[in-house]
């Protein structure tokens, strides 16, 4: 049984498709603006980069910024959220003695950014080790703030975990390191869409967040917020022609203009959030919709599995994941599990987890999804398990 919403999206209903966390999927009414606009852009190309663009910009932006209850001076559109922590990496002043701080769930991409920046500067790398599975989201906030050495200067921390799916208590976590004098750069890659945001209370010095995720923009539609006091010595990972510009925000400049490139899919985020709230109700009730079948996903197949839940249902939003028992290594390649779950047209991620059963097997809940799938994939994986 697939939900009546699913033909809204144009994914391939044969598949089972659980993993709406990864690259997210875009309704149909979103892809049809998103050619409109395109279409705009092509038949005079000319008037929309020279004249249409910065006030078509400045319009989302003012959408997008209201949608997270952020300072619109201070959020840049960028392709991705991996982006958003590599402009951050590349401008923030580290020095050799100095140390950056993250944590073991931190998203793979981003701890090899933070390494690969941290090298350069001759600065050190200190990972915090979370426990998972957890009972309380007080130990996230102790095993971070334990970590935090008075060498550290920047922490890089995720909102949502990638692998195991917890909200994290980012707004604890972002007053004891900042009150600290420790810039933190929040990860948000999965927060809009699937928990309510303030980034101006929050009050990190960065917020970097996908949009193509769970407001289901089309790909390439993400955002950098920073902070007042931190925007003069940012800029994007490509130095273009707002570097040197001589009027307005030189911050907003530098990143609406990094080279010519397709600005459909940040223009057509305002659009996206509208269809995915007229799903629902609107966006809260789309949140608690999605939250509600992650919890019961999350039952069945603990259930089914005969698995402790890891971590209280107050630390999920819409993605849950569990440790599954492993009986062969799969260290050297895909996990035999994922192929054979992909081969069965199962959508789902398996990811490798030293300490907790080996491997963390992860679900999505979007509306387009059903609790009748998540009972195929339980009953697919009992088979392979038996």
């Amino acid at each position: 049984m697939r939900s009546p919403l699913a033909d809204r999206f144009v994914l391939d209903p044969s598949l089972v498709f659980l993993n709406h966390g990864s690259f997210g999927a875009c309704p149909r009414r979103v892809l049809d603006m998103q050619t409109e606009i395109r279409e705009r852009m092509e038949a005079d190309p000319l008037a929309f980069f020279d004249r249409d663009l910065p006030e078509l910009l400045d319009a989302a932006r003012r959408d997008v910024a209201t949608l997270v209850m952020a300072d619109a001076e201070g959020l840049a559109f960028v392709r991705n959220a991996t982006s958003g922590v590599n402009a951050v990496l590349q401008s923030f002043p580290l020095a050799p003695g100095d140390a950056v701080l993250t944590t073991d769930h931190t998203y793979p991409a981003c701890h090899n950014a933070l390494a690969h920046w941290a090298g350069r500067a001759g600065a050190e790398l200190i990972v915090a080790k979370v426990p998972y599975p957890l009972a309380h989201p007080d130990q996230v906030l102790e095993a971070i703030t334990a970590a935090a050495t008075p060498r550290v200067k920047l922490a890089l921390i995720d909102h949502i975990t990638s692998p195991t799916g917890l909200v994290f208590p980012i707004e604890a976590i972002v007053s004891a390191l900042e009150g600290r004098g420790i810039a933190v750069l929040v990860d948000g890659a999965h927060a809009p869409g699937m928990v309510p945001l303030a980034i101006d209370a929050m009050a990190p010095s960065f917020y970097t967040a996908n949009f193509h995720k769970w407001l289901c923009a089309p790909k390439g539609a993400a955002m950098l917020w920073v902070r007042r006091d931190r925007r003069e010595d940012l800029h994007p990972t490509t130095i273009s022609h707002g570097y040197t510009t001589a009027k307005g925000s030189r911050f907003l400049a530098e990143f609406d203009w990094t080279g010519t490139d397709d600005p459909s899919a940040p223009l057509s985020v305002p659009e996206a959030a509208r269809v995915m709230a007229e799903m629902s109700g609107s966006l809260e009730a789309l949140m608690a919709a999605n939250r509600s079948l992650a919890l019961s996903a999350r039952r069945v197949l603990a259930d089914g599995l005969e698995i402790p839940l890891p971590a209280p249902d107050s630390m999920i939003g819409s993605l849950a994941s569990l440790p599954i028992p492993s009986r062969t290594d799969a260290s050297v390649g895909r996990d035999p599990l994922y192929l054979a779950l992909f081969e069965a047209r199962f959508r789902v991620p398996i990811f490798p987890w030293p300490g907790s059963r080996d491997r963390v097997l992860r679900v999505s809940a979007q509306r387009y999804n059903d609790l009748s799938e998540v009972e195929a994939l339980l009953a697919a994986v009992q088979r392979f398990l038996a």
